[in-house]
């Protein structure tokens, strides 16, 4: 795997949108955050496009992708928000430009698609974290958020455990890998296509948002049959906010669905990770090893910098 270089105060950040069009206030209040860290901040030149649901065309979004990537002066690329529309640009992304000009990748949700695809066509190490319209440019962001954030600072072991969240263990046992994963709508899409998820020896991640847990289900059932649960070394299950989380019922019967799917596989299971839709977003590195130790109740992960 490639690991990035840390970012340095002075670094110059690329923020680009390649899915959804990003809220320019909150935007703009995230970007501010950053520049108080001591990064200059460059944006996509298509940014501010809206093209319904998606920031521009799939040439316009694909085009400040690679212009970040190709700009050696750009430290690092992060995503202003999710949405949909990644998968649309996958097939047209330059992987070897990515291969040769590595760097910190970051985001999350729809970036799902981006992640899986740069990881497995290129060996870049990405992160899978909150966004900046999204998340860092909300009010009253969780601290934890934002210390997270420094981890593209220096090399940083994580570990997670019961004083972050609580945490449900659906099987036990404790199992290595390369941590791979996010959303699961996202994973599922990739079935089928070049960019199809390898789970093998893998820590999967999982999460979701707006997802009933009939249709985690059915989800989690593509996987099953497709070999990919099997294959995988260990289970992260992260936040799932369904149509109704403040419901009981509904959260105790996700809880069930994945039993169902993971409690029978005789490999390490947990769920309750806030990694996800959710505040705090606890940001991890995809690509690096990690270990996931049911019977403590940790996840520890690789630094995803160097």
């Amino acid at each position: 795997m490639i690991f990035p270089e840390r970012l340095r105060e002075g670094d110059k950040i690329g923020v680009i949108s390649p899915a959804g069009p990003p809220d320019p206030v909150n935007l703009k209040r995230a970007v501010d955050w950053l520049s108080s860290l001591g990064f200059i901040v460059v944006f996509g030149k298509y940014i501010d496009q809206v093209n319904g649901y998606l920031a521009g065309t799939d040439e316009q979004r694909l085009k400040d992708l690679h212009y970040m990537f190709a700009d050696d002066s750009v430290r690092a690329v992060i995503c202003a928000r999710g949405g949909y529309g990644t998968a649309r640009i996958a097939d047209g992304l330059d992987y070897g430009l990515i291969r040769d000009h590595p760097k910190i990748f970051w985001g999350y949700s729809d970036i799902t698609y981006l992640h899986t695809a740069i990881r497995q066509l290129s060996g870049l190490v990405t992160f899978h974290g909150p966004m900046l319209a999204s998340d860092f440019g909300i009010d009253n962001v969780p601290i934890l958020s934002r210390q997270l954030f420094s981890q593209l600072f220096q090399p940083t072991l994580l570990r997670y455990d019961e004083h972050i969240s609580s945490l449900h263990v659906m099987q036990s046992g404790s199992a290595e890998g390369m941590l791979v994963g996010g959303n699961l709508s996202l994973l599922v899409s990739s079935l089928g296509t070049p960019f199809e998820i390898d789970t093998r020896n893998k820590l999967l991640l999982i999460e979701d948002i707006g997802e009933a847990p009939y249709r985690v289900d059915r989800m989690l059932n593509q996987l099953r049959l497709s070999g990919k649960l099997d294959q995988a070394s260990g289970f992260v299950v992260g936040d799932f906010t369904a149509e109704d989380s403040a419901d009981k019922a509904t959260a105790s019967l996700l809880e069930k669905v994945f039993a169902t799917y993971f409690s029978s596989l005789g490999k390490p299971a947990m769920s309750g990770f806030l990694i996800g839709h959710c505040q705090p977003n606890f940001s991890v590195p995809l690509g690096a090893e990690a270990l996931l130790d049911a019977d403590k109740k940790q996840l520890w992960i690789q630094a995803g910098v160097m």
